[in-house]
């Protein structure tokens, strides 16, 4: 502190002295009505330095007006930041429920339009394991969920009931290796087994002598007595003819999406 006085003494000298002329003159000012040659000569002397302090005052005031002004701004757009955050996220949430609502419909639909009595599920895991590829619903034996009842989607087949506890049941997907349902092709009805081959389907024992092509539907037999007759199952991508053996080799893509499993359909026992 002492070495900044020394070194600005003369600056603060100057400040003392006009800051003792400006009380001297305004203490006369008040008693006097005339103004004598020294009141003149401080007026002269602090008129600019006046001036300059309006300015600098006047400056300052507009400084600190912007800048709480800006601190405002800057709180409001923090606010609406904040909700534009909640409005978006509220947005996701209403097309999540969207698309289930979506999903739900063409399900209920395609189980009104087959003439199906089916319980609605949700999936919410999948088999960690290697040893078969199953995925768990939220519906068990408290539900009416029994082994080996059907499971779908409106697209197609998923696969059946492998195990039941009471409020929730594990699903064996029929891509699974050890899946197999009777299946023929749509158009001229040539049966075969639909076997699990991973990622993809093949269709065993279909004869030689019939014809097979691309793109053709393949739809459940309701041989076996688990699945219903004419569910889809998938489509023809590639056929193979070996020059000799009475079968042909079939594979077939699933119509259902199994990477995008959401809800599906456990298809009920019809009563006897």
């Amino acid at each position: 502190m002492l070495d900044w006085l020394r070194k600005f003494r003369k600056l603060v000298f100057a400040v003392i002295l006009l800051v003792a002329a400006l009380l001297f003159y305004s203490y006369h000012l008040r008693y006097r009505n005339q103004t004598t040659f020294f009141e003149k000569t401080v007026l002269e002397v602090t008129a600019p330095l006046q001036k300059g302090a309006d300015y600098f005052f006047h400056t300052a005031g507009r400084w600190w007006d912007s800048y709480l002004w800006l601190v405002s701004t800057a709180e409001q757009n923090r606010l609406l930041l904040e909700e534009n955050r909640r409005l978006r996220a509220r947005l996701q949430e209403l097309d999540e429920v969207a698309l289930a609502n979506e999903r739900l419909q063409r399900l209920l639909e395609f189980r009104d339009t087959m003439q199906l009595s089916a319980l609605v599920a949700q999936v919410f895991a999948e088999d960690s394991t290697s040893w078969f590829r199953t995925v768990v619903i939220n519906k068990g034996s408290a539900d009416g969920v029994e082994e080996g009842m059907p499971v779908m989607v409106a697209e197609g087949v998923v696969g059946r009931i492998l195990r039941v506890a009471p409020s929730e049941s594990r699903v064996l997907l029929v891509t699974d290796p050890s899946s197999a349902l009777g299946a023929l092709v749509q158009k001229n009805r040539a049966r075969g087994i639909i076997r699990g081959q991973g990622g993809y389907l093949t269709m065993e024992f279909t004869l030689r002598q019939k014809d097979i092509q691309v793109g053709d539907l393949i739809v459940t037999s309701g041989g076996g007595g688990v699945f219903p007759s004419g569910l889809p199952v998938g489509h023809v991508v590639r056929v193979g003819r070996p020059s000799y053996g009475l079968f042909q080799s079939v594979t077939v893509l699933p119509t259902a999406d199994f990477f995008r499993l959401e809800e599906v359909m456990v298809l009920r026992r019809e009563q006897k």
